[in-house]
């Protein structure tokens, strides 16, 4: 069976701790690996025997969901390219990649430990079939996952010995499976525009998607990439009086957080779209758009933050003192998590040569026609 007649029918074998558990480690040697592997064939091939048919590839390392739905599925991708380099019989058609002196064989395959305190670990595999036999094999595997895709009571005992832990549910999941899961979870906590995203960057990257968020922030999936709409301009579309108007516009850039944060760990890059400024600039950890350039005969630019309850600074403004004392809106930077706002206090006073000096302003402020501004007074 050569490497390029095989079709890989990606799985997972999914992990549900119990409450308060964690594993002591998140990866397994390869002498475990290959243990669990033959208790894994074992499983698949009660469900589906044609399995014997196939190659199964197992990855020795538990994942959080968002370190398998990224685009081009990197973990899945490596695991069944390390899988056809091995020559066909090796321990009777299953092949287990564990880690050697405390490492995985790619660097895909090593979990980040950022995510490794969520309450469901992911277990990738692979079976690699034979083009006649793929589509056969795929259907079977839909049907029989969903249906009695429980583990099997010796797989789920080696598991909480070897991890130890205690475990509710060990159960194979089809990708698809995974991905409809993700779905319905994404769908439940008000995030079904991100998904929307998220399912084209995966499943069809060369096609553009748009989706708007709960709270209305236009957003686009185009090469791999998303754009968001500029919370400034979202703001101009809004008609509320002012007080209304601010309290919008913490939900905004709480739900822009909230967005940020799951684009980066699917790794998803986000940039800011704005209609109105004539640069924007995407650096870790915080968005920017420049609405103007500095003027000389004004006084020095100062940074004033923008606050919420219960968020901290949501936006910071860059503004020069124009005629009588008004604002004059240079920069609107907004820090996408609490860690980054030193970043962009820095490098916005880098680079007009200011001092690094934040004016908390203890609220949001609008100047007259509603939008994000600056006091139009001198801070005493």
């Amino acid at each position: 069976m050569e490497a390029q007649s095989l079709v890989a029918l990606p799985i997972v074998l999914a992990l549900e701790l119990s409450s308060g558990e964690a594993p002591a480690r998140i990866t397994l040697s390869r002498d475990e690996a290959a243990e669990l592997a033959a208790l894994i064939a074992a499983d698949l091939h009660g469900l589906v025997p044609q399995i014997d048919q196939a190659r199964l590839a197992v990855a020795g390392a538990l994942f959080d969901t968002v370190e398998l739905l990224r685009p081009g599925f990197p973990v899945w991708a490596t695991l069944d390219e390390l899988a056809k380099r091995v020559p066909r019989g090796h321990l009777d058609n299953v092949v287990a990649f564990g880690t050697h002196e405390g490492h995985m064989p790619a660097q895909p395959l090593e979990p980040e430990a950022t995510y490794a305190d969520g309450p469901m670990r992911l277990l990738p595999l692979s079976l690699l079939a034979p083009e006649t036999l793929a589509a056969e094999l795929s259907e079977s595997l839909e049907v029989e996952l969903v249906g009695r895709g429980e583990a099997g009571a010796r797989t789920a005992d080696w598991l909480m010995r070897t991890l130890g832990v205690r475990l509710e549910h060990v159960r194979y999941l089809s990708r698809n499976d995974l991905l409809a899961m993700t779905c319905v979870q994404y769908e439940h906590v008000n995030l079904a525009a991100l998904w929307t995203l998220l399912e084209a960057a995966l499943l069809t990257p060369y096609r553009e998607e748009t989706a708007l968020s709960a709270r209305g922030l236009a957003l686009r999936y185009a090469e791999g990439k998303i754009s968001v709409q500029s919370p400034a301009d979202w703001l101009r579309t809004q008609s509320s009086e002012p007080a209304q108007r601010a309290h919008d516009l913490a939900g905004i850039l709480f739900e822009l957080r909230q967005y940020a944060a799951l684009l980066e760990a699917h790794h998803l890059p986000v940039s800011l779209h704005s209609e109105h400024a004539s640069a924007t600039g995407a650096e870790h950890g915080y968005l920017l758009e420049v609405l103007g350039t500095l003027e000389p005969a004004y006084g020095a630019p100062a940074l004033h933050a923008h606050e919420a309850p219960g968020l901290g600074v949501v936006a910071v403004t860059l503004a020069q003192r124009g005629d009588g004392g008004r604002a004059r809106v240079l920069v609107h930077g907004y820090p996408l998590h609490s860690k980054a706002l030193g970043s962009l206090v820095t490098a916005l006073a880098e680079r007009y040569g200011i001092p690094a000096e934040l004016h908390a302003l203890g609220r949001i402020v609008l100047d007259a026609d509603g939008h994000l501004a600056a006091p139009s007074h001198a801070l005493h």
